[in-house]
């Protein structure tokens, strides 16, 4: 990427309105994904074919109108996505060049077995490699995600730690790391977590030298504005905040509660979406999605 993309997509996601939207559902998420916009396991067969639909609901909804830079800050891929064009350009080339919406990649495999009430990343020993490649297609920045579903104080000091160690791989690459310890929001003892992770992350964060910043991914907290002290960091660039199973309306509620964190929303942003829908009801549908987490996401 050329030095001047990269400065304008950094101060794109550092002054611009707006909230991320997440299309990165991965290998283990797909199905459910089509299912709920209405293509059914009968309708594909194999990996390849499964990937070609979805990325088909992909570009309907980049390539809407309504899918625009006014509310959109960017937009997180998965990798299969960008070996995929839309309309004859890299999807990512595509979305800043076309739509101006900044690209972001999630580069994580997926999650390790529960070990003291957290999941751990699996190994990424092909990371660098991945990097490269995003570098390769103008792409700004990561995601990367790991689950916490218990108050444990060592298990979540780990899991932040495996996160911003990764996130420092990331950085020296010269690309933006999004750093996402979800807590479960069924959690039990959610605010306990919560309180926790918010200690770890303002260690890590700390330990950053004065040139370092990452973005932050998380849960919708319990409590608002309980992470106004990291979106206030100077090492962080911006705080988003995951959906998490919440619906819509209860994660737009949540999220305008919470002051200077916007949108990352997946599940909640294509919910409703339907590849049955003619053209005008299904921009009418997602205008209105889009509208709704952008207001929420502005507060």
């Amino acid at each position: 990427m050329s030095s001047q993309a990269q400065a304008d997509m950094l101060e794109r996601v550092k002054i611009g309105n707006g909230f991320i939207a997440a299309l990165d559902q991965s290998g283990g998420s797909t199905p459910k994904a089509l299912e709920s916009y209405g293509i059914s396991p009968d309708q594909y067969s194999g990996d390849e074919e499964m990937f070609a639909k979805v990325h088909e609901m992909r570009t309907r909804i980049i390539t809407s109108a309504v899918f625009d830079s006014h509310r959109i800050l960017g937009s997180i891929l998965f990798e299969n996505t960008l070996d995929r064009d839309i309309e004859g350009m890299p999807t990512a080339k595509y979305l800043w060049e076309k739509k101006q919406v900044v690209p972001f990649l999630k580069v994580d495999k997926g999650l390790d077995a529960d070990k003291g009430g957290v999941q751990l990343m699996k190994p990424m020993p092909e990371l660098d490699a991945l990097l490269d490649k995003a570098n390769s297609q103008n792409v700004f920045g990561t995601k990367m995600r790991s689950l916490i579903k218990q108050a444990d104080a060592a298990g979540i000091a780990e899991v932040v730690q495996q996160q911003f160690e990764v996130g420092k791989q990331i950085l020296a690459k010269g690309l933006m790391p999004i750093i996402e310890p979800e807590i479960d929001i069924h959690s039990s003892d959610k605010s306990d977590s919560e309180a926790i992770l918010k200690t770890e992350i303002t260690k890590q964060l700390d330990a950053l030298s004065d040139t370092q910043q990452v973005m932050l991914k998380v849960s919708l907290p319990n409590e608002e504005d309980f992470y106004k002290s990291l979106v206030d960091h100077p090492r962080v660039l911006k705080v988003v905040a995951l959906s998490g199973g919440y619906s819509l309306e209860d994660a737009n509620v949540k999220l305008a509660a919470n002051h200077g964190v916007i949108a990352s929303f997946s599940r909640a942003l294509t919910d409703g979406l339907s590849a049955q829908m003619s053209d005008d009801d299904f921009n009418a549908k997602l205008n209105g999605v889009i509208e709704s987490i952008y207001q929420s996401s502005i507060t």
